[in-house]
């Protein structure tokens, strides 16, 4: 850049604003557009693919410069933040028209990956989160915050495993961007996942300033009521990140109402391989939305019920009160079909309230957001007043919601039916609603009246029958004479100008006319635009009130959905009880039924309790369905704990703290893990942190290293559950490892299912049916034939297989396997040495 002492007024203003800034593309507002001048145009006209020009050409002042159109701000500044740039947009602040020298202009807000807020970048039915962390005295604290729908929620871990849950806390939620302390210690590796990471000022992180701004924004004395007594760790995150986003947005963040602690045992915990092998939100396949359970089980109507339905699922509850009232809820919408369709049709297209108060709330509204909120707040009254006979709690609930009737009505007085996209261009307020509008617009509209009579005078006055008074946007109003009748013109008319067939003149009258109707089309654009503005902030001050009514709404629509979903698909009340056991009658997996298959899908039964054995160890050949059945009986766990109805035809299950699901395999590449590292770091997590009131679910441990070695941990792993200090919790473990199955001799907690199989000859039929039992043959020589296998192949593997056979057991009949060196009689099973050894680097 030049010298500042010989830039322009206009270059000295943005090169300070720049300096501001200096870390993000600056978009200008000159008049109708935003202009970026030298490296941020260059930066952008590529980015944008805008043409690159100058500005002073021909100066000692030329700058490269680009620019866009104002109305296309969010789309460009949408580009250039997925383009992984900040964007500082700097606003003329004062009406040109009225300023005294150089337009006074200011940046009115920053768009960053997780402040983003243009509806057509955000997927309408996933919060799109920022988050933060802070460490503070051996914590590691976290706050989750989506601007778009003011859901806030801090959370805090403590050991040498903190930051480990940070990082699966950040990949559960998937921020677009991670706030942090300039200073923060990082680990060797921060987790991010893809998220951007920016730094910001220390001071903000601070436990005390933090905690301060969180008081003053809730307008409370203590921050005990929100979960954060003694967690210093979470409130220097919680109030880091709501002063980045307040200074970010630069505005108040009124609808942000509220702050959720994360805490543990208040919901059921699933770090993040289960949920991945769960397929809970995304599937394995392609990790697309296509394929999960998510997917399978969402019959919401609006953008804020998927939200909430998606929310459930991650954080399924352990109150079994709490649980009985959503069920209570579903029950009652599924028994009352009429009740149930009253509710979705009324919530059948309405609008993201949420997210349409957030751009109120931000000064981003403009009139369409206004009216589609008037819209949606309409139809709430009818909404509320179908469940008022309701008798679950919480549909009562939603009926007592204030349904912000008076905000609808002012909106509709206010907000023209059809209004434009832009702010300055007229057409946003409706006639009757402000009395100095209406006198403005009666000038304009009568000036018709008034020209017709001005032009019906002069023809009188001069006896020029052709006579017309005309309109010009160049030339304004003038009277237009024809050639032949010049000679007719009077004194008083003033020459304006020659066109081809005649003369245009203007008069003293036809000049105050058009200098009223003039003034008057300015000052209604002015006001128009000043009234607009009052009346989004009015709205935005009822923000608590109509948050309230949009989560009302999302609550409503979730129970419905649910409700729908148990009509379609046959699902029934789970019985939710103190005792860690579990029992299900033809389960079936809410995902698979629902796939095209060439037959209906096996219903099956699972049982686990201190009666019937707490460990089943689930044989079975390759695609018989073992992992199916384990991945359907975790499913139906955390349906029945979420607040749904299960796929099942009955369903018993003590209260879940946790969910392990150690199904399938991948390489870790970007940390130099093997899949079988990652398994066994994945299966150390499960025995290190499994409970007795948790539910396991393992398939094929081992099996990524040498057979021995990798039945020698499958074994060990099946006795170290059985022998947890906290209790031996609810587990399936499938595996080709039949030799494992002779555990249920030395343990009673131990029993075995198999997955059955018909067998005609060489052929076999894979029944995807679980029954009690062990299975004697893998079938995977089968599996091969039925892949194609060469025939030369299947038959020596047959030999092969022989051979081995003959070896499996000793000479004193014994499973070589089983054998345990040291052991003495009597000894229970998982009363030998541990799979880590003391000392042992797990």
């Amino acid at each position: 850049m030049q010298d500042a002492a010989s830039l322009t007024p206009m270059f000295r203003q943005y090169r300070a604003l720049k300096g501001e800034h200096p870390g993000a593309i600056l978009l200008f507002r000159m008049g109708d557009f935003y202009e970026m001048f030298f490296e941020d145009a260059q930066a952008a006209s590529r980015e944008l693919d805008l043409t690159l020009t100058a500005r002073g050409k021909g100066t000692a002042n030329v700058a490269p410069m680009c620019g866009f159109p104002h109305h296309q701000l969010d789309a460009y500044a949408a580009r250039l933040v997925r383009a992984g740039h900040r964007v500082a947009v700097c606003d003329q602040v004062e009406d040109p028209r009225t300023a005294k020298g150089l337009v006074r202009r200011e940046v009115v807000r920053i768009v960053t990956p997780g402040t983003l807020d243009d509806p057509s970048e955000l997927d309408a039915r996933t919060n799109s989160w920022i988050a933060a962390v802070a460490a503070f005295a051996g914590r590691v604290g976290a706050a989750f915050l989506d601007a778009s729908t003011g859901e806030f929620l801090a959370w805090e871990s403590e050991g040498p495993d903190a930051w480990k849950a940070w990082a699966e806390r950040v990949e559960a939620f998937g921020p677009r961007e991670v706030v942090h302390a300039e200073d923060l210690a990082w680990p060797s590796t921060p987790a991010v996942g893809g998220a951007v990471t920016t730094p910001a000022d220390p001071y903000t992180f601070s436990p005390g300033a933090a905690g301060e701004l969180l008081k003053r924004h809730f307008d409370v004395a203590s921050l005990d009521g929100y979960g954060l007594e003694g967690r210093a760790a979470a409130v220097a995150a919680a109030g880091g990140l709501l002063a980045y986003v307040r200074d970010t947005v630069r505005s108040g963040l009124a609808h942000v109402d509220g702050l959720s602690t994360l805490e543990e045992g208040r919901s059921v915990a699933i770090d993040a391989a289960s949920v991945r092998a769960l397929e809970i939100d995304r599937s394995i396949r392609d990790g697309s939305r296509d394929g999960s359970l998510l997917q399978a089980i969402d019959r919401t109507e609006t953008a804020p019920g998927a939200r909430l339905l998606r929310a459930w699922l991650a954080r399924a509850l352990v109150d079994r009160d709490e649980i009985a009232r959503r069920h209570d809820a579903v029950g009652e919408l599924l028994a009352r079909p009429a009740l149930r369709a009253a509710v979705r049709t009324r919530l059948d297209g309405l609008h993201d309230i949420e997210r349409l108060l957030a751009r109120t709330v931000a000064g981003s509204a403009n009139a369409r957001d206004l009216l589609a909120l008037r819209v949606s707040l309409e139809r709430l009254p009818p909404l509320f007043a179908a469940l008022a006979e309701a008798r679950a709690e919480l549909l009562a609930g939603v009926a007592a919601t204030d349904p912000c009737a008076d905000a609808a009505a002012r909106l509709a007085g206010g907000v023209h039916d059809d209004p434009p996209v832009g702010l300055r261009e007229g057409g946003l307020i409706r006639d009757g609603f402000h009395q100095e509008l209406d006198r403005l617009r009666a000038i304009r509209r009568d000036g018709r009246d008034t020209i017709a009579a001005i032009e019906a005078a002069e023809r009188e006055a001069t006896g020029i029958a052709s006579l017309k008074v005309r309109f010009n946007k160049v030339f304004g109003y003038s009277i237009e004479v024809t050639k032949p009748n010049l000679h007719l013109v009077p004194e008083r008319y003033q020459r304006k100008q020659t066109i081809a067939g005649g003369e245009r003149f203007v008069t003293p009258e036809l000049r105050e006319h058009e200098a009223a109707v003039l003034d008057a089309q300015e000052r209604i654009d002015a006001l128009e635009h000043e009234i607009f503005v009052a009346l989004r902030a009015e709205i935005a001050s009822h923000a608590l009130r109509l948050k309230a009514a949009a989560r009302a709404v999302a609550r409503a629509d979730v129970l419905a959905a649910l409700a729908q979903l148990a009509e379609e698909r046959g699902y029934c009340r789970p019985t939710l009880v103190a005792e860690p056991m579990l029992r299900i009658v033809r389960g079936r997996h809410p995902v698979v039924e629902q796939m095209p298959l060439d037959g209906p899908f096996t219903p099956n039964d699972a049982r686990l309790s201190s009666e019937s054995g707490r460990v089943a160890i689930l044989t079975g050949p390759n695609m018989g369905g073992k992992s199916t059945y384990l991945r359907q009986v975790g499913l139906i766990a955390l349906l029945a704990q979420a607040g749904s109805f299960v796929p099942a035809d009955e369903a018993e299950i003590g209260i879940v703290d946790r969910i392990f699901c150690r199904v399938g395999a991948s390489d870790n590449l970007a940390e130099g893990q093997s899949t079988f590292m990652v398994e066994m770091a994945e299966t150390a997590n499960i025995l290190h942190h499994a409970t007795g009131s948790s539910l396991v679910l393992l398939d094929e441990i081992g099996r990524g290293t040498a057979t021995f070695d990798g039945l020698a941990i499958a074994w060990a792993v099946v006795e170290h559950l059985c022998a947890l200090p906290a209790g031996i919790p609810r587990t399936l473990f499938a595996t080709h490892y039949h030799e494992l199955t002779e555990l249920s001799v030395a343990s009673p907690s131990i029993v075995n299912l198999r997955m059955a199989v018909k067998e005609w000859g060489e052929r076999v039929i894979f029944t995807h049916r679980v029954e009690p039992g062990a299975a004697d043959r893998s079938y995977g020589i089968h599996v091969a034939r039925l892949a194609g296998m060469p025939r030369s192949v299947i038959e020596r593997a047959r030999e092969i297989l022989v051979n081995l056979e003959r070896d499996e057991y000793g000479g004193d009949g014994q499973p070589r396997r089983a054998r345990r060196r040291g052991r003495q009689d009597g000894a229970p099973a998982g009363a030998g040495r541990p799979l880590f050894p003391p000392g042992a680097d797990a």
